[in-house]
């Protein structure tokens, strides 16, 4: 259901006013939007899988597979096709609608897309929606997974432009915008958030938001992710910790500028509480990530996952379609 006007011309001030509202005002607005457009019982749940771990050469602050710091993460190649297969079959078994592949790259090289493509085609054919983040990507090799049925591409934006020469300075801000506009006019959908605790100011965080809700068309799903704690990358030495009622904040914020996309609560959901957890599904968090580990952190049980939907009278979206 539909109602209300997707804006792509959010300012600043507007964005701030509404960030400061009156708490229960805030929820209010977040979880009137959100009803307009999807079922507030509804999660909707994705399983993610390093594919290829390690070795990247990029020098993003926060990331364990960083080449440039000693974190402890081995690197390895690019997994067999059946491997992926295997645990693709695993995460719908465990209840996933989405299943997202990630590769530590700045970008694949054109012999890997072979390989790829056939990754991308098998995990369609088990029934599964398919996602993938590479780093950047060429035209030629996102039109090859257009063909192969690609349907997302994730490729975070981070965090603020103001901020993000503070956490990398291997690419920029517009070289992930670049991407991100590509992967759009080819027909993919765009996954693209970012991640807070790293140290930014709250301005940068309202601003990571609006730069998104800004762009021509909004990303179809805007992941938040909690710092986790990694020993080893700059960050770590910058980072620190979220108030939770600022994340419920941020997350209500995403929901109003952004309200016809998903939003998903991703990394650093071990160091919420259920109650934590419960406030952002009200602020307008639709999404999750199941599976005992995400690229290379941990991430909930999927029983406990379970439980808490189940003590919420909420329900995982990929319920009503797993038998399609």
């Amino acid at each position: 259901m539909t109602g209300s006007k997707i804006r792509t011309d959010w300012t600043m001030e507007e964005a701030r006013a509404i960030h400061v509202l009156p708490f229960p005002e805030l929820m209010n607005r977040a979880q009137g939007l959100h009803r307009m457009h999807f079922d507030p019982t509804a999660i909707e749940t994705a399983s993610l899988l390093s594919i290829k771990t390690g070795g990247c050469p990029e020098d993003c602050g926060y990331c364990s597979q960083s080449s440039r710091y000693k974190t402890g993460v081995k690197a390895t190649k690019l997994m067999e096709t059946g491997a992926v297969l295997e645990a693709a079959r695993r995460a719908k078994a465990a209840g996933a609608q989405r299943f997202c592949m990630g590769a530590a790259w700045r970008s694949p090289k054109d012999r890997e897309m072979d390989k790829l493509c056939t990754m991308v085609r098998g995990v369609a054919e088990l029934g599964l929606e398919t996602c993938m983040t590479l780093g950047m990507l060429t035209a030629a090799q996102i039109a090859r997974l257009k063909v192969a049925g690609l349907d997302f591409y994730n490729h975070n934006i981070d965090t603020s432009p103001d901020y993000y020469p503070e956490i990398a300075t291997t690419r920029t801000m517009e070289d992930r915008l670049e991407t991100i506009a590509h992967v759009r006019k080819s027909g993919i959908r765009v996954c693209c958030g970012g991640i807070v605790g790293m140290g930014e100011a709250e301005e940068d965080r309202i601003a990571m938001l609006v730069t998104l809700a800004t762009l021509p068309a909004h990303p179809d799903s805007v992941p938040i992710n909690l710092w986790n704690e990694i020993k080893g990358v700059p960050v770590q030495d910058m980072a620190q910790p979220v108030d939770p009622f600022a994340l419920v904040r941020l997350v209500a914020l995403a929901r109003i500028l952004m309200p016809a996309s998903v939003v998903r609560l991703s990394a650093g959901r071990t160091g919420m509480s259920d109650e934590l957890q419960a406030l952002c599904f009200l602020a307008g968090a639709n999404s999750i990530f199941i599976g005992d580990q995400l690229l290379t952190t941990g991430n909930p049980a999927a029983w406990k996952d379970r439980d808490l939907l189940a003590r919420l009278g909420m329900h995982m979206a990929c319920a009503e379609t797993s038998a399609t």
